[in-house]
């Protein structure tokens, strides 16, 4: 494997250190995973990313995963993200992966693939959201209601309440604007398919957040995906009440919050 990250062994970690905790994050284009510093959020060592298979089916996706975690010579607890509903131990719905999905035992389906003495599976956004309230965002900014967006191949959400408290499952981008659902309209893979300016693109997100603002008068948005790494291309044109702001951990949320999930133990 070319220009492959470093295992653990090679960085001289033992996987069953508290301290250190591994993630892994399946989106519509690729699965990611590293490992994570708990103490600051940060990779250790560079992500390891694999194309999503094509279709994204359970067994697929699961390889690929049990691949990742083999790499990097992880024994230790593992969480993984997954855009979906993840609720009472099953996956309800399917978003930008296989149909085959709804209805599963995620940790029975991975158990296939990944050799962990505890995992944790959870919504990509509410991963990302938990990442953010911990190692990105103040006291202040977590005070009232936060909103979280992922913008990528689709639109996922985290809503925080008053200090980071998390509301799961709440899958805002399929939300209804106008006549589509917002991911629909404003996921980062609609601009790039349309081939659209940042201008034309901020004014689409800027209809979906006002939508938002209607219905849940939050105090902040924080905004995430690898879009969000040219935030000087489009911050400033959105048109919106709400103050708006990077992720802190950018692209890395979904990976930092699932090891965090996995050292809480949550299982959803």
């Amino acid at each position: 494997m070319p220009d492959a990250p470093p295992t653990a062994a090679q960085l001289d970690i033992d996987p069953a250190d508290p301290r250190y905790g591994f993630g892994v994050d399946i989106g519509g284009s690729g699965v990611k995973g590293a490992i994570v510093d708990l103490s600051t959020g940060e990779l250790v060592g560079d992500r390891l990313k694999i194309l999503t298979p094509q279709p994204a089916t359970p067994a697929a996706v699961s390889e690929t995963v049990g691949t990742i975690v083999d790499h990097f010579g992880w024994t230790g607890k593992v969480g993984c993200t997954v855009p979906a509903v993840v609720a009472e131990g099953t996956v309800r719905t399917a978003s930008n992966i296989d149909q085959a999905w709804i209805g599963t035992d995620p940790y029975a389906l991975f158990a296939q693939h990944v050799r962990a003495p505890a995992m944790s599976v959870l919504n990509d956004a509410d991963a990302a959201g938990l990442a953010e309230a911990r190692y990105g965002l103040s006291t202040e900014q977590l005070a009232g209601v936060v909103i979280l967006l992922t913008l990528g191949t689709g639109i996922g959400s985290a809503v925080l309440l008053d200090g980071g408290h998390l509301l799961p499952n709440t899958e805002l981008g399929h939300l209804q604007v106008g006549k589509t659902i917002a991911e629909k309209r404003a996921a980062a893979s609609i601009k790039e398919a349309n081939d659209w300016s940042y201008a034309k693109w901020a004014e689409e997100l800027s209809r979906v957040l006002r939508e938002y603002e209607k219905l849940f008068t939050p105090k902040l948005f924080v905004l995430g995906g690898g879009i969000s790494r040219k935030t000087d291309k489009w911050l400033h044109l959105l048109d919106i009440a709400t103050p708006a702001v990077p992720a802190v951990l950018r692209n890395t949320a979904g990976i930092v919050g699932a090891a965090m999930a996995a050292e809480q133990g949550l299982r959803p």
